[in-house]
C-alpha cells in the first residue's frame, strides 16, 4: 500500500488501539495522533487525558509506530463548547459528541493530518464507509449494540472520502480478543463514557460555573405548583431523577417526569408515569440539517430514524423538507423527543443524515391521547 499513509486518532482506548493495529497489518503506513481537546481544570480528578496519553503512547510503542500530540482545545472551545453553552442557555439539551465529531475529529484533525502528508485518517468508531455510484455512504456497524453512526451523521462527502473505520465489520468482543491476543496494554481498559470536560464531576456543579441559575416553578399539566426548579439547563425531557418532588406523589404514586419546558413563563412541566401520554409525540421539526449525500431525501418515503442514541430505529416519513428545516412523522408516537438532541434518518443500514430537533408535537389521536388532561397544549412547540 505504497503512498497510503494513514494517521489514526488514538485516544488511549482499546478501540483506537486495535484500529491502528489492523491498519498496520493491512499494509498501511500508520502513525498515531493524540488529540487534547480540553484544558480548563484539566485535572486527574475528573479528566483522564493524562492517563489516556500514557496508554496511547504505550500502544504506539508496542506497534512500533510514531505518535504525536496536538492541542485542539482552542478549536474545541470555540466550535463545540460555545455551542454547548448556547443551547443550554436556550433551554435545549445539546449533544456535544455530534458536534465534536464534525468539527474536531473529522475537520480539525483531518485538516491537520492532511497537512502532515497523510492520505487518510482513521478512528476507532463503530461505523462503515462505502462508495456507491460515485458517492460515499455512511453505514451502520455490524455490531448493532456499538454502532456509532448516530454521532457521525454530520459528516460530508469530503470527510468520508478521507476516512477509514477499521472496526466497522467487527463486534466489540472481537476487538477485545484481538487486543488481548496481540498483547496491547489497553486490552482490558474500561470504555470511556461521557465528555472529558465534564467527566465524572457533578453535572450541575460544572454547568453552574458557566451559566447562571434561573429558578422557576415546577407545575403539572393542570397548572398546580409542585416544586421549584433551579434552571432549565439542569433538566431534560423525560428526566426522572433530581426533580426534588418525589415526596409529592399523587394517585397511584408513580414518579414524576419532565414533559416540557414552558420557556415563556420559565416553568418546568411535569407528569406522573413513564407512559404518560404527554411524553409521546409523533411529529417533530428539525433544523440545522446535514444530508451526507448532499441531496435531500425524498418526501413521503418510508425511512427509519432515531431521536436519541440508544433508541431503536422507528419507522417514519419525511413530511416536508427544505434547505432550512424538515418535518418528520413517525408511524408510532415516540417517547421524550428532546429539543436540542439530534434526529438521524436511515434507509436500511445507510445513514442519510439528520438535524437538530427544534420541537415536537402530537398530530394523531391514539389510545393514550384520551388520557391527556386539559393543559396539554403547553406541550406543543415548547422546549
Amino acid at each position: 500500500m505504497a503512498g497510503k499513509r494513514v494517521i489514526v486518532g488514538m485516544s488511549g482506548g482499546v478501540d483506537s488501539s486495535v484500529a491502528a493495529l489492523l491498519l498496520k497489518q493491512q499494509g498501511y503506513e500508520v502513525s498515531g495522533l493524540f488529540m487534547k481537546n480540553w484544558e480548563d481544570d484539566d485535572t486527574d480528578e475528573y479528566c483522564s487525558s493524562r492517563e489516556d496519553l500514557v496508554d496511547a503512547v504505550a500502544v504506539a510503542d508496542k506497534l512500533g509506530i510514531e505518535i504525536d500530540v496536538v492541542n485542539f482545545s482552542a478549536e474545541y472551545k470555540e466550535r463545540v463548547f460555545g455551542d454547548f453553552l448556547r443551547e443550554y442557555r436556550a433551554g435545549r439539551t445539546p449533544n456535544p459528541d455530534v458536534l465534536c465529531n464534525a468539527e474536531i475529529k473529522f475537520r480539525a484533525f483531518l485538516d491537520h493530518a492532511l497537512g502532515l502528508g497523510a492520505d487518510r485518517i482513521a478512528t476507532g468508531h463503530y461505523a462503515q464507509v462505502r462508495e456507491a455510484d460515485g458517492l460515499y455512504q455512511l453505514l451502520k456497524a455490524e455490531d448493532g449494540t456499538k454502532d456509532q453512526s448516530y454521532f457521525l451523521y454530520r459528516l460530508d462527502q469530503a470527510q468520508l472520502a478521507k476516512t477509514l473505520f477499521p472496526l466497522g465489520t467487527l463486534y466489540k468482543r472481537e476487538v477485545r480478543a484481538i487486543a488481548r491476543r496481540e498483547g496491547l496494554p489497553t486490552h482490558d481498559k474500561k470504555d470511556s463514557t461521557g465528555i472529558c470536560f465534564i467527566g465524572e464531576r457533578p453535572f450541575r456543579e460544572f454547568l453552574s460555573r458557566y451559566l447562571p441559575d434561573n429558578p422557576g416553578e415546577i407545575r403539572t399539566l393542570e397548572g398546580r405548583v409542585v416544586g421549584r426548579h433551579q434552571g432549565f439547563m439542569f433538566y431534560t425531557i423525560g428526566q426522572r431523577q433530581g426533580l426534588g418532588i418525589g415526596g409529592n406523589r399523587e394517585g397511584d404514586g408513580e414518579p414524576w417526569y419532565v414533559a416540557a419546558k414552558d420557556l415563556r413563563h420559565n416553568r418546568l412541566v411535569v407528569v406522573q408515569g413513564h407512559d404518560h401520554p404527554a411524553l409521546f409525540h409523533d411529529r417533530l421539526k428539525a433544523t440545522d440539517l446535514n444530508w451526507i449525500s448532499g441531496s435531500t431525501p425524498h418526501c413521503q418515503w418510508v425511512y427509519s430514524a432515531k431521536t436519541r442514541y440508544r433508541q431503536k430505529d422507528a419507522a417514519c416519513a419525511i413530511a416536508s423538507v427544505s434547505a432550512e428545516q424538515c418535518e418528520i412523522e413517525f408511524a408510532e408516537p415516540q417517547w421524550a423527543i428532546t429539543p436540542g438532541q439530534s434526529v438521524v434518518v436511515y434507509e436500511s443500514r445507510v445513514c442519510l443524515g439528520g438535524g437538530i430537533i427544534e420541537s415536537a408535537e402530537r398530530t394523531r389521536e391514539d389510545s393514550r391521547a384520551s388520557e391527556c388532561p386539559p393543559g396539554a397544549e403547553l406541550l406543543k412547540d415548547e422546549g
